[in-house]
Order: structure tokens, then C-alpha cells, then sequence
């Protein structure tokens, strides 16, 4: 089960919450599923630079909220808010009009309890020649330091021009309890584009223990990135 599954789907409704919060009957449901999706996409490809790790959108009858977590905030926001400006007008494009278009942009202030951020920094390291094993490892180094309790993280394909056969390359520091739903694991997963060809990385970052539904005052016992 835990190997499988994404320990952020398998969680949703016991300790993490969905990225898309609306309602909606069949007739609007597969457009706002497109426009979210498209939204995202966007995001993510034209602010790859400025370590996006999710994106969130909030939806009412004449309201959206998108929500940016970055490690980089500034490099999205830009000078006096005008990055901000910029993304509402490119993201209009891309839906269907609403009467307010919000766009927040949230500072994640320990980047390396961030798992999609730690999976995209061991690509981009990969894609810089550096060998897969020290780039693990010096990422599991930095995410133990940060104070998680457990760590692991690994890449999949082609690793070495010498051996053409794909190898999966596994670290693994602390604890995973990827079967305790109870306990706070954050996932990320991405790709490194090298020479030899595509390499899968992922990464799985525990950080204790949720006692409580997402949001319930007291429900955590640990603190998140």
C-alpha cells in the first residue's frame, strides 16, 4: 500500500487536504477540472526557476483564489507587486471570467522539508553532471539537518553513459512510516533530463505525527515547512 500510493492521496481527508477546493454540478465540473489543471501547468513551466512547490485553487460562484507556495516569493512577486499584475492577465487568458481573480503568494520558509523542492534540487543537480549517489546523499543530509525524522529518496533510469540498462539508485535516513496514516509524510516527484536520457527522481520526507483532521487546532504535534 505505502510503496504504491502516493502517501499524499492515500492521506487526504485524515491529514492533508485536496489542492482544488470547489463544488460544482456536471455541466461545469470537467471545464473547472481543465482550467485547474491548465493554471497549474502554467505556473509551474514559466516560474520553474522560482522553486514553486505547489499550487492551490479555491473556488466560489464569483471568486478564485490561487494560491503559490515558493521558496523564492520575491522573484515571483517582482517590483511593487507588478509580477503579480502580470500573472492575473496571462492567467484570464486561461479561464473563464470571474468578478475577483485573487493570486497569493505563500513563502515556504524550510525549503528542505519541502519534498517536491528537495526531488527538484537532486534533478537539477543530476542535470548538472553531478553522480547520483552524492547528489542523494547531500539532500538527505540538508532534510535530516532541517529536523525531519525520516528521509528517503531515489532516482530511476539511466545513471552511467558506461551501463546503458536502467538502475534505480535508493538513500534512506530515519523512519517512513508510509502505512501510518497518522503520520505526516510529504511526497514529490519530478524528472531530470540528461544526456543518457530521462531520470525519475522522488523523495519521501517525514516529519512526525498529525493528531487531528487538517486545520483542527492542536491537531499537529510537529512543524510543517
Amino acid at each position: 500500500m505505502g510503496q504504491k500510493v502516493s502517501p499524499i492521496g492515500l492521506r487526504v481527508g485524515i491529514n492533508k487536504d485536496w489542492n482544488s477546493t470547489w463544488y460544482a454540478d456536471k455541466k461545469t465540473f470537467a471545464a473547472n477540472l481543465k482550467e485547474d489543471q491548465e493554471v497549474k501547468n502554467f505556473i509551474t513551466k514559466k516560474y520553474k526557476a522560482c522553486s514553486i512547490s505547489k499550487v492551490t485553487i479555491e473556488r466560489t460562484e464569483s471568486k478564485l483564489v490561487i494560491n503559490i507556495f515558493t521558496a523564492k516569493p520575491g522573484m515571483i512577486i517582482g517590483t511593487k507587486g507588478a509580477g503579480i499584475e502580470n500573472i492575473k492577465k496571462e492567467i484570464a487568458k486561461l479561464i473563464r471570467p470571474v468578478k475577483l481573480l485573487v493570486v497569493n503568494v505563500k513563502e515556504i520558509k524550510k525549503p528542505d522539508l519541502d519534498a517536491q523542492l528537495v526531488a527538484e534540487s537532486i534533478a537539477s543537480q543530476i542535470e548538472k553532471r553531478v553522480a547520483a549517489k552524492r547528489a542523494l546523499k547531500l539532500a538527505i543530509e540538508r532534510v535530516m539537518k532541517a529536523g525531519a525524522k525520516g528521509c528517503k529518496v531515489q532516482v530511476s533510469g539511466v545513471l552511467a553513459k558506461a551501463n546503458e540498462k536502467a538502475q534505480t539508485e535508493k538513500q534512506f535516513r530515519g523512519s517512513v512510516p508510509l502505512h501510518t496514516l497518522r503520520a505526516d509524510i510529504d511526497y514529490g516527484e519530478t524528472a531530470a533530463y540528461t544526456m543518457i536520457g530521462k531520470i525519475g527522481v522522488k523523495c519521501w520526507i517525514y516529519k512526525g505525527e498529525i493528531l487531528g483532521k487538517p486545520g483542527q487546532k492542536g491537531g499537529a504535534n510537529n512543524v510543517n515547512a
